[in-house]
């Protein structure tokens, strides 16, 4: 254990592997989440429910954990917004803002990285700026050390799909700004500030 600010520093959780941004199932549970329920709980209310945008319920446990999870990080505004208002676009928004918020490593991928590419016009994102990344955190973190580079690349091509689906990054390997209306900047705002960053374009006033 580090002294001081392991608590802050430690344990980055890498269970985003267990598939994309997952936009449709995140729409599905935003819906239905009841904070303070457990996985197991809801995912028998939703079994009895037999939400039928789910069909894969019992067979995507894990994934679909993952994704209740994710949700239990937006505020009851935020999640309301997702599935009642917002347009496609900050639909896919809102769900990369509530994977940043459940895995760490994500956000400062996309703080330290995108953001700062973005910042000074460096916007091309190759898979060697995932590699690279990774190398760094890694010589600060004996569980990242120990993952195989099979990991790693299940981790990387994981990861790079989100981006993909959360309109980060181009078909051609560009970072791509995200335009978030006042209304979803706002509903961050009062949750986190800082959390602009992950959206490239839109931390310029912090």
């Amino acid at each position: 254990m580090n002294s001081g600010n392991h608590h802050q520093r430690h344990n980055y959780r890498m269970s985003f592997s267990v598939g994309g941004l997952m936009l449709n199932e995140s729409l599905v549970i935003a819906k239905t989440y009841q904070a303070g329920e457990t996985w197991a709980s809801a995912r028998k209310r939703l079994l009895i429910e037999g939400t039928s945008s789910l069909p894969k319920l019992a067979s995507q446990t894990r994934a679909l954990r993952e994704v209740y999870d994710r949700i239990g990080h937006l505020s009851d505004a935020e999640r309301f917004y997702l599935s009642d208002e917002a347009d496609r676009a900050e639909q896919q928004a809102m769900t990369w803002l509530a994977v940043c918020r459940t895995y760490r490593f994500v956000h400062e991928f996309a703080v330290e990285v995108i953001n700062e590419r973005y910042q000074s016009w460096r916007l091309e994102l190759g898979h060697d700026a995932f590699d690279r990344f990774f190398i760094v955190k890694a010589e600060g973190d004996q569980d990242l050390a120990k993952l195989s580079s099979s990991t790693c690349a299940k981790l990387r091509q994981v990861l790079f799909r989100m981006l993909r689906e959360a309109g980060l990054r181009s078909i051609d390997g560009k970072i791509q700004p995200i335009w978030l209306s006042r209304r979803m900047k706002q509903l961050i705002e009062e949750n986190n500030p800082a959390d602009l960053l992950v959206f490239p374009g839109n931390g310029v006033s912090l």
